[in-house]
């Protein structure tokens, strides 16, 4: 791995390093189908995507990007939405294990992994991350924007901060709404793909923000959130958190903010965001000026879409090519930023 950096930096190129992409492995596969009935709605998609099992095609898709390397993360649904904490122990352990043997296989593609963790057992959890960690060399873990509808800044959810924290490694932070989650009390679904289009990113921000307001981040100062999709909605309506957290300041005083030490959009600022947008350079240019470039990553979400992996690829990679940043600011997005987070 060390040799594919040094070519990459010795030819002027700079490595890609995909930092949010998806796998679903054969073995995690065939045992988190058999309880398939619990998110039917993901597995028609699933079903759809062969990128997620394939290996071999999903080498090739690789090999039409040059310098492009991933780091792996399973993909929905989360272990706590299907299983109890003992079946998701063990799944866990099936899917880390099965990743941490493809990046071995294939290190000169698959830069590093994290950890699928089951959430509804903190204890298992926290081992589970230490494990992958020390034992099978991952760089973090993915967690989902709540756990079986409790917010990410309950208390019982700490020792998991405290965890990554003190390891120095990242959290990985994807959105879980469904479809069948309505958009209007009147109704029993989502219509029009709104729970994904919009709810997921309305998601993402919401759990930034109760994180914020919990004092995550004013407690554990050195973690580190990966957020998808650009940080959802944040660097948009940057100006309307201000103005709308200064009316709040103007009314109630710094009772507002209890345990806070900076205002709120501070805090906003040290996550990190990833780049799967689908493309757009302006939305990428509104995220860069939001969280700056020493906290934007190259992620693609890949393989979710209709080429299995290569059109999203292609279009983020063309959005950073557009963005008008300077060299040095592409080099930290594709590769700097991802290595100095995964220590790498």
């Amino acid at each position: 791995m060390r040799r594919v950096f040094q070519d990459c930096c010795e030819g002027g190129l700079h490595m890609k390093i995909d930092i949010f992409t998806h796998v679903m492995l054969p073995r995690y596969k065939k045992a988190v189908y058999k309880y398939s009935d619990k998110f039917e709605t993901e597995k028609k998609v699933q079903d759809r995507r062969p990128m997620l099992t394939d290996n071999e095609g999903r080498l090739r898709k690789l090999d039409e990007f040059e310098g492009l390397v991933q780091v792996l993360s399973t993909t929905m649904p989360p272990l706590e939405e299907v299983v109890d904490p003992k079946v998701g122990v063990e799944l866990a352990r099936i899917c880390n294990d099965e990743m941490a043997e493809l990046v071995a296989r294939h290190p000169e593609r698959y830069i590093a992994a994290i950890a699928n963790i089951p959430m509804n057992d903190m204890d298992a959890a926290v081992k589970e991350a230490e494990r992958a960690v020390k034992e099978l060399g991952f760089k973090g873990v993915q967690i989902y924007t709540n756990v079986n509808g409790k917010p990410m800044s309950s208390e019982e959810f700490m020792p998991l901060y405290e965890l990554m924290s003190r390891l120095d490694l990242p959290i990985w932070i994807h959105p879980v709404r469904r479809s069948h989650d309505p958009d209007y009390a009147t109704e029993k679904v989502s219509h029009n793909q709104i729970f994904s289009i919009f709810g997921w990113p309305y998601d993402t921000t919401t759990t930034m923000t109760r994180l914020v307001f919990a004092g995550v981040l004013e407690k554990y100062p050195n973690i580190k959130f990966i957020t998808h999709h650009c940080g959802g909605m944040v660097p948009f309506f940057a100006e309307r958190i201000i103005v709308h957290y200064n009316n709040g300041l103007e009314r109630l005083g710094a009772t507002h903010f209890p345990g806070l030490t900076k205002h709120p959009i501070e805090y906003f600022r040290m996550f990190y965001a990833d780049t799967a947008l689908n493309g757009g350079p302006s939305a990428l240019r509104c995220g860069l000026e939001f969280f700056g470039e020493d906290h934007l990553v190259f992620g693609t979400d890949m393989p979710y879409d209709v080429e299995n992996g290569s059109l999203s690829m292609r279009q983020t990679i063309d959005a950073i090519e557009k963005m008008g940043v300077s060299s040095s600011a592409k080099q930290k997005i594709y590769e700097g930023n991802a290595r100095r987070l995964l220590h790498l």
